[in-house]
């Protein structure tokens, strides 16, 4: 009797604390309501790849700028009103693009299964669709987050900045429940992304009394930069890829990082800092457990701020 009721003390215990850990999404939450709901968001991705071959690095970098300001409940993709500044019209969002590819997904669920499958899910499935498109690793994206009514464009100043040194963004992951080995493997989502020249041009000409271009950048990289981003630059689109398999989800950022030629002080200084050196060079010869532990902290990621109430936007654009 007593071990019995040790057990059911010890269950009432597991509950709880995953209650409080908003332990409420559930891979299997669309299967009886909206079972072809991966399928749809799948298809839509794949099409708007096929197109334009930057919808993986837009739509994953959307998901992350979704996830750290607000928590991922979709609010970086409602628009802007005439009282209101959305996230997306914030500075660090500005550049964000391939919206329509989730307003392509949303709109055949709800012509499949109207009013199911929430804006937050949309995006979160997406983003994990374009990483195997890309040739990365796969996992099971828990499902049943709702969409948030609230959107402010100066939260997004609170976004991790290009700019930003390893112990700003180990305190900003933290904020966020995640750790230093989350931080740098998301990091790695670099693999398939591309900068203009504004967000690492600081690094590139007087750096210091001392230093020109930032002594961390291999000089041959950095002299290579600089013939990329000319002072004038008349070429508002002229930047640099962040690995050399621009479209290929793989480990080359990190081999990169170790000789020098991570393009963002952020990217660089994860090799400089001792707390997520080894984890770099880990990575960067192991690309197997590079995609296992960014897959782990997508998930950790997409549980960041989850809301347990709130409404399922019949357009992603507009709160209903």
């Amino acid at each position: 009797m007593a071990f019995k009721m040790m057990y059911i003390l010890l269950v009432v215990l597991v509950v709880e604390i995953n209650s409080k850990a908003g332990a409420i999404l559930d891979a299997h939450y669309y299967d009886k309501t909206c079972p072809q709901a991966e399928d749809i968001i799948n298809q839509a991705v794949r099409n708007a790849t096929i197109y334009d071959p930057k919808v993986p690095a837009r739509i994953l970098r959307m998901f992350f700028h979704d996830c750290f300001i607000r928590g991922c409940d979709a609010s970086v993709l409602l628009d802007s009103t005439p009282e209101n500044k959305a996230e997306k019209d914030g500075p660090p969002n500005v550049s964000l693009a391939a919206f329509y590819v989730i307003d392509d997904a949303k709109t055949k669920l709800e012509q499949s299964c109207p009013k199911t499958v929430s804006c937050a899910d949309t995006l979160a499935i997406a983003a994990r669709d374009v990483v195997v498109l890309s040739g990365g690793p796969h996992w099971t994206v828990l499902k049943g987050r709702k969409d948030g009514r609230t959107s402010i464009a100066n939260e997004t100043l609170n976004l991790p900045a290009p700019s930003s040194n390893t112990s700003q963004l180990i305190q900003s992951f933290s904020q966020r429940s995640l750790s230093t080995k989350d931080l740098v493997a998301l990091s790695g989502g670099h693999t398939l992304g591309f900068s203009h020249c504004s967000s690492f041009e600081a690094r590139l000409r007087n750096f210091s009394a001392t230093h020109d271009a930032d002594p961390s950048f291999d000089p041959q990289f950095a002299a290579d930069l600089k013939k990329k981003c000319p002072k004038p630059n008349s070429d508002r689109n002229a930047g640099e890829f962040l690995d050399s398999t621009s479209s290929v989800f793989d480990n080359d950022y990190y081999r990169r990082i170790l000789v020098g030629k991570g393009v963002f002080v952020s990217d660089q200084s994860l090799f400089a800092d001792y707390r997520t050196r080894w984890i770099v060079e880990a990575f960067a010869r192991d690309q197997g457990l590079f995609f296992k532990e960014f897959a782990d902290s997508m998930v950790r990621l997409g549980n960041v701020g989850v809301k347990e109430s709130g409404e399922v936007r019949v357009n992603c654009r507009v709160v209903n």
